[in-house]
């Protein structure tokens, strides 16, 4: 494994980067470059300056800089939770507060997991896991576009990063197939979300399908709520849908508009992935209560070994009326998050609650989790220096990383409304 975190990463000179995401000001990015390597990948002319000009802040021009030990500490903890729903105690478990739809595993991994990170003097904490998690088409075309800068820093990408991005991606969905039906490859795949046209991150869904499209898999975008299933078979726009690459955040797939969705993977009909059952068993909130609880994971069997890396997640306990006092008098060493929430919607930290989100949160339905520190970047803006909130997202597939990537942001949570910041490469030291 260590082998593939060192082909797959790019690498700087030996520095700390600590001291890097604070002195290191200077632009790496080549945003000629950029526009070039993204009209190519989406095989659309004007395809970057459309982006840029509706979503100007989904690029930081900077660098972020980790430690190679903080990545290993990252897929360690990556390997620990995918490790832990393996066992029959934690699945027994987070299944029982699951959806029906939930229960059923039908063989696929889930594509295109993601990890979220936030950098303290402790170490990496895991503060979210997403079972649709976006931006790893995006960030692959950035990372080739970065430039040499900082003097002595010598950026340089090896081939993996870049070059086996598109084999990964397309030997995952493959797996994700076959896991499911045994053999071969699927006729079609679709891209679903709600009015995809309409999503921050559509251009995403372009880039995923040329790059399948360009690994022999027949490709297209489509609206979740337009999809019809008859006769067992899935369909879009009359054409036979065999795997669904699911961008939805209906978790559990129960709006009514997402009916044929919903049919066509409880009965099996089309390969669904990510679907309710990896949500179930990685990605709903309330399994950080166990993840972060090393009594819960004594009792279900977890190694030692395992349970020291889960160390990395922070505590998280569940809000109920009867304890939402005890959460109020706390609040300010907490974060606040929605047990069915997304996207970073609704939630809060404990130094900046009022009391009538307070009445919305002690009703229940929320996590309380340990604050963990966001990590720091140092940029340039309009000449003047201005520092950046940053997190880490290590994207998987059956624990094994796929890309890293950063997000710089102003305010609670990531945005992508911040001059500066946005999606950001990861250098690792």
């Amino acid at each position: 494994m260590a082998e593939a975190i060192d082909a797959l990463l790019p690498v700087v000179a030996e520095l700390a980067p600590e001291r890097l995401n604070q002195s290191c000001l200077c632009i790496t990015l080549d945003r000629d470059e950029l526009g070039l390597q993204l009209d190519r990948e989406a095989g659309e002319f004007g395809f970057f300056k459309t982006l840029t000009e509706q979503r100007p802040h989904l690029f930081s021009n900077v660098p972020v800089f980790l430690s190679a030990s903080a990545l290993t500490e990252m897929r360690e903890i990556v390997e620990a939770i995918e490790a832990t729903t393996q066992l029959p105690g934690y699945r027994e478990a987070v299944l029982a507060w699951a959806p029906d739809i939930s229960q059923k595993d039908h063989g696929p991994a889930g594509a295109l997991m993601g990890y979220d990170f936030h950098l303290d003097d402790d170490g990496p904490k895991l503060i979210e896991v997403n079972t649709n998690a976006g931006g790893a088409f995006l960030n692959a075309v950035l990372a080739r576009a970065q430039m040499a800068c900082c003097g002595d820093v010598a950026i340089r990408y090896e081939d993996g990063l870049i070059g086996g991005f598109g084999e990964r991606i397309a030997a995952m969905f493959l797996e994700e197939w076959r896991r499911q039906r045994g053999s071969g490859s699927p006729g079609t795949i679709a891209i679903v979300d709600d009015a995809p046209l309409e999503q921050y991150l559509y251009p995403e869904f372009v880039l995923t399908r040329q790059m399948l499209a360009k690994h022999g898999m027949d490709t297209v975008i489509g609206d979740a709520r337009e999809l019809q299933y008859q006769g067992n078979e899935l369909f879009l726009d009359g054409r036979r849908i065999d795997l669904v690459y699911n961008r939805l955040v209906d978790f559990t797939l129960d709006r009514p508009e997402h009916a044929a969705l919903r049919a066509a993977y409880q009965n099996g009909a089309a390969v669904v992935t990510p679907n309710p059952h990896h949500h179930a068993l990685l990605a709903n909130k309330r399994n950080l209560t166990l993840l972060s609880d090393p009594d819960a994971l004594n009792i279900f069997g977890l190694s030692r070994r395992m349970q020291q890396r889960l160390a990395g997640v922070p505590q998280t306990r569940l809000v109920t009326p009867a304890n939402a006092d005890q959460f109020w008098q706390s609040r300010k060493g907490l974060f606040f998050k929605p047990l069915s929430g997304h996207g970073s919607k609704a939630v809060y930290r404990g130094d900046k609650l009022t009391k009538s989100v307070w009445a919305e949160i002690a009703r229940g339905d929320y996590v309380a989790q340990t604050f963990a520190a966001p990590g720091m970047r140092m940029i340039r803006l309009e000449g003047e220096p201005a520092s950046r909130k940053l997190d880490i997202r290590l994207y998987t597939y059956q624990a094994k990383p796929l890309l890293v990537a950063a997000r710089l942001y102003q305010g609670q949570t990531t945005n992508f409304r911040t001059p500066g910041g946005g999606f950001a490469p990861v250098l690792v030291v």
